[in-house]
């Protein structure tokens, strides 16, 4: 089962302000926002912890 998480639960996990995570959105450098109706948006949990994990290496394999 997919679990969706809102804008406040994505911006509590990444640090990320709401203007940023649309701004890396636009250049491709995050994952994007599913649409779930009219008006609300959310991002698949799975992609948001795939998008951190690689990350955490990518900032692990510089600092070495």
């Amino acid at each position: 089962m997919q679990t969706i998480l809102r804008l406040p639960a994505v911006k509590a996990r990444t640090g990320l302000s709401r203007s940023t995570i649309y701004q890396r959105v636009r250049e491709g450098t995050f994952p994007p926002p599913i649409n779930l109706g009219k008006r609300a948006v959310g991002w698949v949990e799975s992609e948001i912890a795939a998008h951190l994990a690689e990350l955490v290496e990518r900032s692990r394999r510089n600092a070495a």
